[in-house]
C-alpha cells in the first residue's frame, strides 16, 4: 500500500522506496497545489532525480535555468545541481519523481512534514535534517 505524506501544499505518494528496491530507487507521485513551492532550493549529494510531468504545469529552476514541466515532459537533475520548483498556476500539478539510487526514502519527508507542521518552523532543525539525509541547502537559502 503506497504511503502518502503531506507537506504544506505538497503531497507525496510513495510508490517504491529504498526499502522496497534494496536501494535501487525511490519513486513517488507528487502533487503540488496552486501557489505552492519546494520550501528550500537545494542539491543532492548522492543521487540523481528524474521528473515526468503528469498533469498541470510546474516551474523548475535547475542549475540557474528556468524550465517548465508540462504533462508528457521530463527533466533530469544530476546530483550536485541546485534546483527548486513551484506551481504558479491556479490548478494542481502532478509529476512522477524517480531518485537513483534509492537512498532517501519516505523518512526524510515524514520528518520535514513534522518540522513544517508548526506556525514557526525551526529553520536550524530543518537544515540539520536536510544535511543528515544528504540534501544541501543552496547558498542563501
Amino acid at each position: 500500500m503506497p504511503e502518502t505524506i503531506s507537506i504544506k501544499g505538497l503531497e507525496l505518494r510513495f510508490l517504491q522506496s529504498k526499502e522496497d528496491t534494496a536501494g535501487s530507487l525511490d519513486m513517488f507521485e507528487m502533487i503540488v497545489q496552486p501557489n505552492s513551492r519546494m520550501p528550500v532550493a537545494h542539491y543532492h549529494e548522492s543521487w540523481d532525480e528524474a521528473v515526468y510531468g503528469l498533469s498541470g504545469v510546474m516551474s523548475f529552476r535547475v542549475d540557474g535555468r528556468d524550465l517548465t514541466l508540462a504533462p508528457g515532459e521530463s527533466l533530469f537533475v544530476p546530483r550536485g545541481v541546485v534546483h527548486a520548483f513551484r506551481n504558479d498556476t491556479q490548478e494542481p500539478a502532478s509529476c512522477l519523481v524517480v531518485l537513483t539510487p534509492g537512498v532517501l526514502g519516505p523518512g526524510y519527508f515524514r520528518e520535514v512534514a513534522d518540522l513544517l507542521s508548526v506556525e514557526s518552523p525551526d529553520l536550524v532543525k530543518m537544515k540539520e535534517t536536510m544535511l543528515r539525509y544528504g540534501l544541501v541547502p543552496a547558498p542563501g537559502a
